[in-house]
């Protein structure tokens, strides 16, 4: 492993590939004038109406993350964290600037060209949004069949091991706890195959030590797949798990 030594403008970047990254690929990434970012945000800007005003919810907002980066985003409440999870995730189009994910501009893509980036992009919910009509499986599976993927046996079975949920596949959600139901909208994400995923709260629902499992669950399944993960939470015990923290305030990133 490398030691940052100078000429590198961005710490968390240059900690980010200090820790992965053998020497060779830190002098063919670093030590050029740009890094090979797979999410960039430049100078992104998104307004709401507030009775006759306009309020600016994302504010001049750059960001830089790079492939497999873990973040956990805080922030007050209405300061805009779901808002940039909407933007990243394709639900909502910046006013001003521009998103890339993996050299895309998703910001000028038509509606089928979203639906197509959406399909890549993980997201887990604070309240689950598990279909009460489908067992533990079939919730799982649910999101990759709808992008016309098909987990094997094989796939599903590893999941759920993973997962803590042996034995309950054929379970239906309310014969769940809220742990476990959580862990099956992890499943759900995962099985996707997400290139990007995004937590809003994941744990808003849990006591501290489920959700202090949960977040450990998530990281670690996140690092094997080498997947994005950008996490919101309002509790700095959870945020003090991620390397990177950031908090946006004012409609920017500070940290």
């Amino acid at each position: 492993m490398v030691t940052v030594s100078g000429g590198c403008k961005n710490k968390r970047v240059c900690e980010h590939f200090t820790a992965m990254v053998s020497f060779k690929h830190w002098t063919q990434f670093c030590y050029r004038n740009d890094f090979f970012f797979m999410i960039a945000l430049k100078n992104v800007f998104f307004t709401r109406q507030d009775g006759g005003l306009k309020r600016h919810i994302i504010n001049d907002l750059s960001l830089n993350i790079l492939p497999s980066e873990q973040i956990a985003l805080l922030g007050d409440s209405g300061s805009g964290k779901t808002t940039l999870l909407n933007l990243l995730a394709g639900l909502l189009s910046p006013d001003a600037g521009t998103i890339r994910v993996n050299e895309q501009n998703i910001s000028t893509l038509n509606a089928n060209q979203l639906a197509i980036y959406r399909r890549k992009i993980g997201v887990i919910f604070q309240h689950y949004q598990l279909l009460s009509p489908l067992n533990v499986k079939d919730n799982m599976c649910f999101q990759a069949r709808l992008n016309g993927l098909s987990p094997s046996e094989e796939e599903i079975q590893k999941m759920s091991r993973k997962l803590g949920l042996e034995g309950k596949l054929n379970a239906m959600p309310e014969q769940l706890s809220g742990g476990e139901q959580q862990r099956v909208g992890i499943g759900r994400a995962l099985l996707n195959k997400p290139t990007l995923l995004l937590a809003d709260e994941p744990t808003g629902n849990l006591d501290a030590a489920r959700a202090h499992d949960i977040v450990t669950l998530l990281k670690n399944l996140c690092e094997e797949q080498q997947i994005i993960l950008i996490m919101v939470t309002h509790s700095q015990r959870l945020a003090d798990q991620f390397t990177t923290q950031l908090v946006l305030k004012d409609g920017q990133i500070n940290g």
